[in-house]
């Protein structure tokens, strides 16, 4: 597993309690969950390309 990028967030407290329940409703850790939900926005945005993708361009 590659290594992850570490940094502070600070968010609403309101906002902090969503994800926490959310992510105990998908059995997830705040930060996976927030970690989900940043990916699946990336995706959509059609900035998140998969690592088969990736090497595909590189060739």
């Amino acid at each position: 597993m590659p290594e992850r990028k570490k940094f502070l967030l600070r968010l609403d407290p309101r906002l902090y309690a969503v994800l926490e329940k959310w992510a105990q409703d998908e059995l997830r850790s705040v930060n996976a969950q927030i970690e989900y939900l940043l990916k699946e926005a990336a995706r959509r945005a059609g900035r998140w390309k998969e690592e088969k993708e990736e090497k595909d361009e590189r060739k």
